[in-house]
Parts: C-alpha cells; sequence; structure tokens
C-alpha cells in the first residue's frame, strides 16, 4: 500500500505529522512549565515544517530554503530581541523553530530511521527536561574533564601511535599498548560511571558486581574489610565477594574477544564455566539464608581515567611483556605457566593484555594456559586478603569458593588446554 503512495505525497505527510507531533510536546511543556503562549504552539510548528518543506522543493539547489531559513531566523531574531527586554532569554523556542524547519529537507534526504530518531530527539529534549536537570545537577564538575581527557587518549593519541614494535626484545607495538589501556580504562570508566551515577543507593551484592567489573580484587578487600563489621551477614558478604570474581572473568572474556576473538574463543567455556558456577554458587546462598541485601560499603571507588594511572598502567605492560619475553625464550612454556602463578599476586590486566597483543613464540594453548592460571592465582590472593582482613566467618564461603576455582583453573590449565 506505501508503495501506491506517491512519494511526494508520502514525504509531505511525514513532515506534517511529525512536525505536529513535535507541536503537541512543545505546547505540553508550556503548560507543565506554566509558560506564556507568546510564542505559538502545535499549529505554528506545523505550518513552519511545511514552508520548509515547499521551499526545498521549488527549488532543490537549496537556494530558496536558505533565504526562507535567513527570513525565519530574522524573524526569530527580532522576537527575542522583544523578549529579552522583559527579561526573557531563552533560546529554546528559536532552536526548537529551525530544527522543525528542517524536517522536510530530513525526510527527504535522510533514511526514516534517522528522520525517527531526530524528531524522537525533540521530543525527549521537551519532555525530559527534570531529568535532564536532575542529572546536570548530580554531575561531578571534573566528569566533563574526564570525558575530554578520554577523548584526547582515544581519538588524538592512539592513532597517532605508529603500529611498530618496541624493540626486539618487546614484542609488542607502541599502538597496542595504548590500546590496551585504553579497553582496560574504558571498561572501568563504564563500571565506575555505574556505580557512582546509576547505583548510588546499592546493596552489597550490586557492589560486587559492579565493582567486580571495575577491579575485583579491590572490590574483595573493600568489602573484607567492611566484613570485619559484619560477622553475622555472612550470606551477604561471601556472595557480594563471589560476584566480584564472577564479573572480573566477564570482564576479561569482553576484553580477550576485543583483542583476539581467536583467544576469546577458546577461553568461552572454561571462563563462561566459572561464570555460571559462581552464580550458582551465590543463588545457593541467598536462597538458604534468605538474604536479600546488606549495607554497601562506603568506600568510593578511584577514578579510572587519571592520566597518572594510564601512564602506570602502559609501563606495567611493557614490562611484563620484557619478562614474558625473557622467561619465554629461557624456560619455554613451564617457565611461563609459573610466571602466571606468580603474576596472581599483582595485577593480572597487563599480564594478560601483554600476552595478547605480544607475538610471542609458544602456541596459543599455552597463551590459554597462561590467563587462566593468572586469573586462578589471583583468586587465591583474594582468598588470602578476605581471610586476613575480615577476621571472622562471614567470608568463609567465599574463601572456599575462591581457593575451589584456584584449584581447578591450575587442574585445567595443566591437564585439560
Amino acid at each position: 500500500m506505501l508503495e501506491s503512495i506517491p512519494p511526494l505525497l508520502l514525504q509531505f505527510i511525514m513532515t506534517t505529522a511529525f512536525s505536529f507531533i513535535v507541536g503537541l510536546e512543545f505546547h505540553s511543556y508550556l503548560r507543565i512549565n506554566q509558560y506564556q503562549y507568546d510564542f505559538g504552539s502545535t499549529r505554528t510548528f506545523v505550518l513552519v515544517s511545511i514552508l520548509g518543506f515547499l521551499l526545498y522543493q521549488l527549488n532543490t539547489e537549496g537556494l530558496f530554503f536558505a533565504i526562507g531559513m535567513g527570513i525565519l531566523g530574522a524573524m526569530l531574531g527580532i522576537y527575542y530581541w522583544r523578549r529579552a527586554a522583559k527579561k526573557h532569554f531563552s533560546l529554546l523556542e528559536i532552536i526548537l523553530t529551525l530544527l522543525v524547519f528542517l524536517i522536510g529537507p530530513v525526510t527527504i534526504h535522510f533514511p526514516s530511521w534517522f528522520l525517527v530518531l531526530f524528531v524522537v530527539l525533540l521530543v525527549l529534549m521537551l519532555g525530559e527536561k527534570p531529568l535532564i536537570h536532575q542529572f546536570s545537577e548530580s554531575l561531578a564538575s571534573n566528569e566533563i574533564v574526564t570525558l575530554g581527557k578520554f577523548l584526547i587518549l582515544s581519538g588524538v593519541i592512539l592513532p597517532l601511535l605508529p603500529d611498530k614494535q618496541l624493540s626486539a626484545e618487546l614484542p609488542v607495538t607502541y599502538y597496542k599498548v595504548w590500546l590496551a589501556v585504553l579497553v582496560v580504562s574504558g571498561f572501568s570508566y563504564l563500571s565506575y560511571l555505574a556505580q557512582t551515577y546509576f547505583f548510588k543507593a546499592r546493596g552489597l551484592l550490586i557492589t560486587g558486581i559492579l565493582g567486580g567489573l571495575y577491579s575485583s580484587t579491590a572490590t574483595s578487600v573493600v568489602i573484607s574489610r567492611r566484613a570485619q563489621h559484619m560477622a553475622n551477614e555472612r550470606s551477604s558478604v561471601s556472595s557480594a565477594l563471589i560476584m566480584a570474581t564472577a564479573m572480573m572473568y566477564l570482564r576479561l572474556l569482553v576484553i580477550i574477544f576485543f583483542l583476539n576473538t581467536a583467544l576469546g574463543k577458546q577461553l568461552f567455556i572454561p571462563f563462561a564455566i566459572f561464570i555460571l558456577l559462581s552464580c550458582l554458587a551465590v543463588m545457593s546462598l541467598l536462597r538458604l539464608n534468605n538474604c536479600i541485601a546488606a549495607k554497601p560499603p562506603a568506600d568510593a571507588s578511584r577514578h579510572p581515567l587519571e592520566l597518572s594511572t594510564a601512564i602506570l598502567f602502559a609501563l606495567m605492560f611493557v614490562f611484563f611483556a620484557f619478562i614474558t619475553q625473557y622467561i619465554i625464550s629461557h624456560f619455554g612454556n613451564q617457565g611461563l605457566n609459573f610466571l602466571s602463578i606468580a603474576v596472581g599476586f599483582t595485577d593480572i590486566d597487563p599480564f594478560i593484555l601483554s600476552l595478547l597483543s605480544g607475538k610471542f613464540s609458544v602456541p596459543e594453548n599455552a597463551i590459554v594456559s597462561a590467563i587462566i592460571i593468572a586469573s586462578g592465582s589471583n583468586n587465591l590472593l583474594k582468598a588470602i586478603y578476605a581471610a586476613l582482613l575480615s577476621r571472622n566467618r562471614s567470608v568463609m564461603d567465599a574463601v572456599i569458593w575462591l581457593l575451589c576455582l584456584f584449584v581447578f583453573s591450575i587442574f585445567y590449565a595443566f591437564y585439560l588446554v
């Protein structure tokens, strides 16, 4: 049926219909906010969109349309000048009118999905004013600066770096070192934003989930310290610790797939098993003890996009690449396995990313084993932290589970890979 309608008629109907929707939302906006109706409402926007549509059709080169926009802009400028004399300085009506004037050409030249997106965005900008103001008020003053830093790190520095190996002893390139920094920092940044702005009143389990996406080791330390005062909340504490580790595996799996799909496919099964079993363990703990949530730790997460942090991560990345190359060249696969166990007691991200980005003279299954061993060894470290820092039995279930993951990781890496 749509094919039987002339394209010109269909474009005209879409232009008037979408401008009518914007006009209705603007009318509602004025009524809800108790503003004066001195500008116009629904009919004004429909007529403006029809004017833009006809001017563009009369001259497809855009000359008439440009003249019309200039005249409309001058009229709106006079309107704004008269309102400014009455201490009304809002540009919303003017900008919205000019955008509605563009609906006709957008309908003609752009895909339908972009037209719908364009109109929906205009409607949301009008209808979600309280939410936008609330978000603006809650946004920390340094977050925009932080976003600017990330854009510089990703959009300026990364393209300028050559994809050339650092040296013969360091089988990684400048580009891949910085790409690894951006991947880990970006993933941690999303978790930081979720914790800071979307889950402020979070329970302990949510803290474990979001913190695990950020840093499972740091989150385990924070929860274990708080567990000193939560001796009677064994299920809540252990569940949060286990979920932090499960999210570590999820985070690593996403990063590995992003940097090396082939290795990601090999690690999918063991990591998926670890995640699934951890989630089942948490569900069992919560169900057996009828536990819902506990008070979360109050420690704030350190911002993941500090420039000093990024530089330190890059240096650790290069350091682990050098150590890995040295161990492989002198001790082979067995040396890499023992190095992986030792690395688990540090930050495993630089080591794992150096394995993914470097060109080492070992088979893929050796790299898979090293990643599994390092993540398992890190679980042993978290179990030790939990036992030492909590000083009570609230973390006992989590400690047992982390030790089981460590043993299973070693067994899987040495005998099943």
